[in-house]
């Protein structure tokens, strides 16, 4: 039963949930931002629904990872997976019986974007990136219009600076594995591009996030400390993308910095959203 349990723990990855709870926090400070209140209770049941959602992805995804000792079979893990996101759809009902059905047709499409990266032919044939794109960007859209009811410039351009920080870490999470996803079969965007091309579309999708930052901080008029955040992801940036090429513990290094700017930049988008 205990290695059943840890084998169930490593393959939710609860050090990965960051990627779903950052976006559900950045669209609650912006939701707050122009509904002028914030309800405490939206916020943690749009977090807890947004975990079930990513915890039982990753344990989908983790059954074309190979075998998994202690785990009886693979039938097992996807039943836990699927248990999770039916937690997740049950939370999203909670939400629909205070917020309206609208609610339900956020958690579905969720759902859906989750089952989109989690289930190996998309992923695998280099659509990971986009559905983590489009999964992180609609919970910042849903987590604000259940604080306001509405959804804004403002909000949408915070979807778009948190979509493209995700779609970088999935970038630089798939780097370390090129030979071994090259060989199984599974078309990643970063075994598409290889180690030399990579980090270009890897600079692109910061540079996009920066320049919706600026934009950002100009129609939503914060002040003049909200623009150093740009300015600081791209440094991180420019000096994580030549490790994308090197060994793999540079590699590990360029994942870890870019989880920097995905946290320490979702903190800073929280901040401007409340000052």
């Amino acid at each position: 039963m205990r290695d059943t349990l840890q084998t169930l723990w490593r393959a939710i990855r609860p050090s990965t949930f960051a990627i779903s709870a950052v976006p559900v926090a950045v669209g609650t400070a912006w939701g707050a931002h122009a509904g002028r209140s914030c309800h405490p209770s939206l916020l943690a049941t749009a977090v807890a629904c947004a975990l079930c959602l990513h915890a039982g992805a990753n344990l989908l995804a983790s059954l074309d990872a190979g075998p998994h000792p202690g785990v009886e079979n693979a039938r097992r893990l996807a039943g836990w997976g699927a248990l999770l996101l039916l937690a997740g759809g049950a939370l999203g009902g909670t939400l629909a019986l205070s917020r309206g059905p609208l609610a339900l047709g956020f958690v579905a499409a969720c759902l859906l974007l989750t089952l989109s990266y989690a289930l190996p032919p998309p992923s695998a044939r280099g659509l990971g990136e986009a559905a983590v794109a489009l999964g992180s960007a609609l919970p910042v859209a849903f987590a604000a219009w259940l604080q306001s009811g509405r959804i804004g410039l403002d909000t949408l351009l915070a979807a778009l600076v948190i979509a493209c920080w995700a779609a970088a870490i999935l970038l630089c999470t798939e780097m370390p594995g090129l030979r071994a996803d090259a060989e199984a079969g599974r078309h990643t965007l970063a075994v598409q591009l290889g180690p030399q091309q990579a980090p270009s579309l890897y600079l692109a999708l910061q540079a996009t996030a920066a320049a919706a930052l600026l934009a950002l901080g100009w129609l939503a008029d914060l002040p003049a400390w909200a623009t150093l955040p740009p300015v600081a992801t791209m440094l991180v940036a420019l000096a994580a993308a030549p490790l994308m090429m090197r060994d793999r513990p540079s590699q590990l290094s360029a994942l870890r910095l870019t989880i920097a700017i995905h946290l320490g930049g979702g903190l800073l988008l929280v901040l401007a959203a409340l000052a």
